[in-house]
């Protein structure tokens, strides 16, 4: 049920890596993507479904969350509902819906419960992603069944006691046997579904000739294999996290996942095609957030008036409806990216997940805000919300490894564009960010029209938006100056100036956010008219004049910063390992 891609769609191409060159996309951006409408019919039963079965049940999550569980009967109705089948492909029993239509799944079961979003999560969108990506024929037919009814549940194990984003660094190992098999040992560290997974894809060290990290699919029932105590969390709490502990575990050689000393690919492939999962369970409690919020700054008085009558409160309702919007856009984009099957889209996955879990986290914290003193209450949703929704900016890839992520692999295309960095910059940026990937080849620099600005006009935008795509246009240049500028200065040196990449990668992110956004209300536009689309139209203006601001603060302290003394700051504080001030 994969969506089609559109005709003009270049499968080559990054938009977010050719923004680095100064140069946007069009024909990647719009006309802005849509579920199919024949996919829409299924999607539309399951939300209803998931509804009817979620909103009853409000009170036992507040009880689960409490008990840090949930117990087998409720996971049994999870199955009974098909939510375990819901990417796989409809000949291995599934739904088989699309990245866009799954990631909107995870949005309606976000409004109720962030727990049952990642007990599916984690089985879909990474736990068995490797298989429905790298699997063979036969392990599919062996797997895919069993693990769409929900019989098996799957986790991804990757992380370890000294290995978070810094994957180069596991230890868990794969001996290859004379037979072809491997004998597997380690253990891995906060595993989601880890107390509940009999399929797991396991990442381990296979120092052969053929590379240093292999990908396995490896049963529990194949012995060896056990959990550690169900971890108490501050958030996600009914959720099953746990180590997972691999004792000389004989895997067949069947069971290698993808090409042996492929795992970084594999690894990195599973997590970039996952962020759409991720994503909508954000737009989803964003949503919900802002619904609480409404009808609590409407019924609460303050001064004899509702304090919905207030600035400051409407300022609050009216940025978190923005936040909400833009995310909804580029996750949506993300996803059709993936499903039309453009070729390289880490870029774009890793801004998705970072404006995602940081929107919802914003929105979430100004949702209790506005409900004072009730938000920090557990008799009401508010302060559970912000405990669920803070391990986001963690996992999966922390937000400042995703950030360097994105700057340093635009800047390695923009850099071998340059001729007198080409070699140099080739030979630094083969390995970004130590054990978080392998950076995707770009394609050729796009050939764009040119205005009398030397800007990329977007040609495909609505009229009634001219003035704010131009806010865009001219800013995608800016950063192609900025970042040529920058390789100038530091050349191969770049790969440290941390703070540097950060801010590029800030540039990147507010300017594919405003095309996305600007996309999507063109074609709003498009279809009902300038008149009914007026509340969109703000959400633009909002966005853009807040992104200006922004891009044009980041552009400023690439030049003008405090770097040096924060950092020297820093180091004496790390020497101290303490803060020794006191007015006494």
């Amino acid at each position: 049920m994969a969506q089609q891609p559109a005709a003009k769609l270049n499968l080559k191409a990054s938009v977010a890596k050719s923004l680095f060159l100064g140069n946007i996309v069009e024909e990647n951006l719009f006309p802005f993507p849509r579920i199919a409408e024949h996919e829409a019919e299924t999607l539309r039963m399951v939300l209803d479904s998931v509804e009817k079965f979620m909103i009853p049940k409000l009170p036992q999550y507040r009880e689960y969350d409490r008990n840090g569980a949930q117990p087998e009967e409720y996971l049994q109705e999870l199955r009974d509902l098909g939510l375990f089948g819901l990417i796989v492909p409809e000949e291995f029993g599934g739904i088989g819906f699309s990245n866009a239509s799954y990631s909107r799944v995870l949005q309606h079961t976000s409004r109720y419960d962030a727990s049952t979003s990642l007990t599916i999560g984690a089985h879909s969108s990474i736990g068995m992603k490797g298989l429905l990506l790298f699997g063979t024929p036969e392990q599919k037919k062996r797997y895919l069944p069993r693990l769409a009814a929900g019989e098996i549940i799957a986790a991804f194990c990757l992380t370890e006691p000294g290995a978070g984003s810094d994957a180069a660094s596991i230890k868990t190992a794969a001996e290859k046997q004379a037979d072809g098999s491997w004998i597997l040992n380690g253990e891995k560290l906060w595993i989601t579904n880890g107390p509940l997974a009999e399929f797991f894809t396991v990442f381990a060290r296979t120092s052969t000739d053929a590379g240093k990290m292999s990908a396995f699919i490896v049963e529990r029932g194949f012995g060896g294999v056990s959990h550690g105590h169900k971890e108490d969390k501050l958030g996600i709490r009914a959720s099953a996290t746990s180590t997972v502990t691999f004792q000389n575990v004989r895997i067949p050689a069947e069971n290698l996942l993808g090409e042996e000393g492929h795992g970084f690919k594999v690894a990195m492939s599973i997590l970039n095609n996952g962020r759409t999962g991720l994503g909508g369970g954000c737009v989803g409690a964003m949503k919900q957030s802002i619904a609480l919020a409404t009808r609590q700054a409407t019924e609460r008085k303050q001064f004899g008036r509702s304090i919905a009558d207030f600035a400051l409160v409407k300022d609050k309702i009216a940025q978190m409806t923005v936040q909400c919007f833009v995310t909804e856009s580029i996750v949506q984009m993300v996803a059709h990216y993936i499903d039309s099957g453009v070729e390289d889209y880490s870029v774009e996955a890793a801004i998705s997940k970072i404006v995602a879990s940081e929107s919802l986290w914003s929105v979430g914290n100004e949702a209790l805000q506005i409900a004072g003193g009730n938000g920090y209450m557990k008799d009401f949703p508010y302060e559970r919300v912000i405990r669920d929704s803070r391990i986001n900016l963690i996992f999966e890839g922390t937000n400042e490894i995703l950030r360097l992520y994105i700057g340093l692999s635009g800047m390695k295309d923009a850099g071998e564009d340059l001729a007198n960095l080409k070699k140099g910059v080739s030979q630094i940026f083969n390995d970004p960010i130590k054990g978080f990937g392998v950076l995707s080849g770009y394609a050729a620099k796009k050939v764009t029209h040119l205005t009398s600005l030397g800007r990329d006009r977007v040609e495909s935008v609505h009229s009634a938006l001219r003035d704010e795509a131009a806010v865009f246009e001219t800013f995608a240049v800016r950063l192609n100056r900025a970042v040529e500028a920058v390789l100038m200065k530091f050349g191969k040196n770049i790969i440290g100036e941390q703070l540097v990449t950060k801010r590029i990668a800030e540039l990147v992110i507010d300017i594919f956010s405003g095309l996305c956004v600007i996309s999507r209300v063109s074609r709003l536009i498009e279809e009902r008219g300038e008149a009914a689309c007026e509340q969109e139209r703000r959400i633009v203006r909002i966005f853009t004049q807040n992104a200006k601001r922004r891009m044009n603060y980041n552009l400023r302290r690439l030049i003008s910063n405090e770097d040096v003394d924060s950092l020297a700051l820093a180091d004496f504080i790390l020497a101290q390992q303490s803060y020794d001030w006191d007015i006494f």
